[in-house]
């Protein structure tokens, strides 16, 4: 019996979905990773730009380079 015999039914299905479920995974640790090191956080990977976006206009309200009605508008926009 030949070593490519032994090998049942089902390890020709489950080979190669583990496979790509190993590559998945390595991608998405690599992503995060890579995040970090940007000097970001997991929550703005899996937040996106909306969070970051109304950090920004927050820091610019505080610092006075907006308006308190300009400051209501867009974060209504950036809300929706």
């Amino acid at each position: 019996m030949q070593p490519w015999e032994m090998m049942p039914w089902y390890g020709m299905i489950l080979g190669p979905i583990m496979m790509i479920i190993w590559l998945v995974i390595a991608i998405l640790v690599a992503a995060v990773v890579i995040r970090w090191l940007q000097g970001g956080t997991i929550e703005d990977l899996f937040l996106g730009r909306k969070k970051r976006a109304l950090e920004i206009l927050e820091e610019r309200f505080a610092k006075g380079e907006i308006d308190k009605d300009e400051f209501i508008e867009k974060k209504r926009l950036l809300s929706d």
